[in-house]
């Protein structure tokens, strides 16, 4: 034991002691908080080009119909289409917009001509309004009241509640959503990030001849638990820090960013007085919803998250450097690795694939519940079922297996590790790894 304690002491410190880690660990932060503030800069200060758009109408029902918006002024004109187009190519304007007339009123055909391809935003901007108006028109030709049909606007709000032994609460599912998002990435990130660090540290030791002379002095066992063990400690200090300087900085951030003002943009003819109430209350509609995702945020329950992040980070990354310490003792260079990563990978893959379709769509069902038991895919599909509540049995089931996978892993990578660790020059294959795996030696 006292060996693997000083192997894991060297594995840590090395490690920690690099400028590279210290860099990494206070930079990282820095780089979250500065896309967190850019996420919520660009959302309340978006402006996009005021848009001159010429409208050529020939089936007579689309003219001066087409109400201005932020960023589109419409203006009908009767000019023709061959003396329009040469404005485009001179640069005098930038979009015409053809209404052709069709048999059905409801059914024009509509064409928009440009000098460079508009954004998905703008043409459903213009299908909408175009719609609206022939619906409009449509209407009043069945002879049903417009304004009447238009005051009539339900506007239903789902409040999501969750029904607890401990009464009612928001359920928030949009923030749990988000939260199983980022947990699927970081863990899936990070157990390939350490996992690696011990299969390269392995590789290297092993093609240096450095592992002949540690040999002689403790069991290959001991060799491989202790470098396991090493950055995995290396990786949770890391993971501590980040998260703890993340959480401050974005509370700081958050705090300065919902106390901003969004800056107030009109276009031309809104300067004038035109359209400043609606832009107004754009900009309040905006910045309130900015407010319920801020509240959203600090309402999660980050000791139970981070905590249960910690426990499937340690027990993933346990398993799955493992199983590149094994790959890491079968091969001498890192280019040998291939054959034997994507057996390792796959079950993640699958899981992390997975999480952002069936899982968020349906946490609790059958598919959800194996995956986040089998201890090869429960550290992606537990932590993307967390933010929607777990049963406490399953977690501590899911827990508990996925120790037992760690110790069965442990110990057939240890059997591999002990032969192949001391093996030179000839090529593993699976065959070779069974071997190994049952030798008696």
């Amino acid at each position: 034991m006292n060996k693997i304690v000083l192997i894991i002491q060297r594995e840590y410190l090395s490690r920690v002691k690099k400028k590279s880690f210290l860099v990494t660990t206070f930079l990282v932060p820095f780089l979250f908080i500065a896309m967190y503030a850019l996420i919520f800069y660009v959302a309340l200060n978006n402006r996009e080009p005021i848009t001159t758009v010429y409208v050529v109408d020939q089936s007579g029902f689309v003219a001066n119909k087409l109400e201005d918006t932020e960023h589109l002024l419409f203006l009908s004109t009767d000019e023709s289409i061959a003396s329009l187009k040469k404005k485009m190519e001179r640069g005098e304007t930038s979009s015409l917009l053809l209404v052709v007339p069709a048999g059905v009123a409801t059914s024009q055909t509509v064409e928009l001509y440009d000098t460079e391809k508009k954004g998905i935003g703008t043409i459903n901007t213009l299908e909408s309004k175009l719609n609206d108006i022939l619906r409009a028109k449509a209407l009043a030709d069945a002879g049903i009241d417009i304004n009447t049909l238009n005051g009539i606007k339900p506007a239903v709000s789902i409040k999501s509640k969750e029904l607890t032994v401990d009464g009612e609460k928001d359920s928030h599912v949009g923030t749990a959503i988000g939260i199983s998002f980022g947990l699927s990435i970081l863990i899936y990130i990070s157990l390939f990030l350490y996992g690696n660090q011990v299969m390269r540290g392995i590789i290297e030791e092993k093609s240096n001849r450095i592992i002949e002379v540690v040999i002689s002095s403790v069991k290959p066992f001991q060799l491989m638990m202790g470098k396991i063990i090493g950055v995995g400690l290396v990786g949770v200090t890391q993971f501590v820090l980040w998260i703890i300087l993340s959480v401050s900085f974005m509370a700081a951030t958050s705090a300065v960013m919902i106390n901003s003002k969004p800056e107030m943009h009109t276009s031309v003819k809104m300067q004038d007085g035109i359209g400043n109430g609606e832009v107004k209350q754009n900009n309040q509609e905006r910045q309130s919803k900015m407010e319920a995702i801020v509240q959203q945020i600090k309402a999660i329950d980050y000791p139970y998250v981070l905590g249960c992040f910690l426990i499937y980070f340690i027990g993933g990354y346990l398993l799955y450097s493992a199983l590149f310490a094994m790959v890491g003792s079968a091969v001498d260079s890192e280019t040998e690795t291939q054959q034997f990563m994507l057996p390792i990978i796959m079950p993640l893959l699958f899981t992390y694939m997975l999480s952002f379709s069936v899982l968020i769509n349906n946490p609790h069902g059958s598919l959800a519940f194996w995956l986040s038991m089998v201890p090869f895919t429960s550290p992606i599909g537990m932590l993307v079922r967390i933010p929607f509540g777990v049963p406490v049995w399953q977690l501590l089931l899911s827990i508990a297996l996925l120790v037992i996978g760690f110790l069965l892993t442990t110990y057939a990578a240890a059997r591999v590790y002990r032969v192949g660790i001391l093996m030179y020059g000839k090529k593993a294959s699976y065959k070779e790894l069974f071997k190994w795996f049952r030798y008696k030696g």
